[in-house]
Parts: C-alpha cells; sequence; structure tokens
C-alpha cells in the first residue's frame, strides 16, 4: 500500500453566516487514525468534505499525500443495479476488486438490486467499496450508522487493520468507535 499523510492547517468551516470552526489544526502519518467527535451539526461531515476535497475551507489549508477515499451517508452504489453489479462498476474503475464483500456479509446479496438493501447493507457495501478503493487514505464520516454491534465490531475491526498496514483513517462519528491509539478531536474545542 502506498503510504498516505495528511496535513491540515489553521482550519475554518463557515455554512451560510455561521462559523463552524475555526483554528483546527491536524496531522495524521502512516498508522495513525483520527476520531473526530461531537453533537450533530458542529461540523465533523464538513471537516470530512474538506479534507476529501469537496468542500472548500473557509480558512486554512489541507495537504494530503496518498489517494483518498470517501465513504459518507450516499453509498455511490446505483440504486437500480444489483449489488454484484454495482461494485462491479466500480472494480472497473478503481482496478481492484472488492474482496471485502464476503468478509462484510455481502456474499448472499450480490443479485438483490441496491435500492432493496437495508441501511446496514448499503454502509457494509458502501464499505466494501471504500476497501476496494486500495488508497491510504480513509475519510469515514459517521461509518456506524445503521449497523448492529457485530457489524460496529466488524468496522472497528477493518480500521484497525487498515491503519496497521500503514494506511491512516479520520472517522467522524458521534457514537463511540473503538480505535486502538486514535488520537481524539473534539470539534466544538474549535467552535467559534
Amino acid at each position: 500500500m502506498q503510504r498516505g499523510h495528511i496535513h491540515a492547517r489553521d482550519l475554518a468551516c463557515r455554512r451560510g453566516e455561521r462559523i463552524l470552526f475555526a483554528r483546527l489544526s491536524l496531522e495524521l502519518r502512516a498508522g495513525e487514525a483520527f476520531h473526530v467527535t461531537g453533537p450533530n451539526g458542529t461540523g465533523k461531515s464538513s471537516l470530512i468534505r474538506i479534507l476529501a476535497g469537496l468542500l472548500p475551507a473557509f480558512a486554512g489549508e489541507v495537504a494530503i499525500d496518498g489517494a483518498a477515499a470517501l465513504l459518507d451517508e450516499r453509498p455511490a452504489l446505483d440504486p437500480h443495479l444489483p449489488l454484484a453489479r454495482a461494485l462491479a462498476f466500480w472494480e472497473r474503475i478503481d482496478g481492484h476488486a472488492a474482496d471485502a464483500v464476503g468478509r462484510l456479509g455481502l456474499g448472499e446479496l450480490g443479485d438483490v438490486p441496491v435500492r432493496f438493501l437495508s441501511t446496514g447493507q448499503k454502509k457494509r457495501a458502501a464499505m466494501a467499496r471504500l476497501i476496494a478503493q486500495g488508497a491510504p487514505v480513509w475519510l469515514l464520516d459517521e461509518p456506524l450508522n445503521g449497523l448492529d454491534t457485530a457489524a460496529v465490531a466488524l468496522i472497528e475491526q477493518l480500521v484497525d487493520e487498515h491503519c496497521g498496514a500503514g494506511g491512516l483513517a479520520v472517522v467522524a462519528s458521534h457514537q463511540p468507535i473503538a480505535l486502538p491509539g486514535a488520537a481524539r478531536l473534539v470539534i466544538t474545542d474549535y467552535a467559534a
């Protein structure tokens, strides 16, 4: 796996006329995880989108070395395709197979259209797609939403394995998540 690195300095985020956070800096190197926590509406998802390059920062700068993969509330899978075909579409683009399908308990669902999957199944399918990207930088926005206890433990294990293999992960979650050795950032500490 290629090595990744994230360096963000003095970030600020504005939504409308409101500054959600300011003077937020973080740095992650290969093998590290970061848990961003805080109440709903305080900027966790906005921070992930800024790091992913999908939302401009109001102030500050972000530098990411290495490919980044994003998991958010949208699974990025065609809802009309059966799951196997929806994942195969991305495999052709990413050049990697979704090896995690079986491990994520999705093997029996290949012929089910994505729109008929439960919330937890869609989240696990999105995780399979994220893993198949082979990116060293994982940006996970509320990865535990809709998951049962066993699936939560599996996601925690997958993130731990990813970091153990030299990847890095930024996980935004208002839910507790077991990430051994992860730094924790409470986003409300940076409220403007």
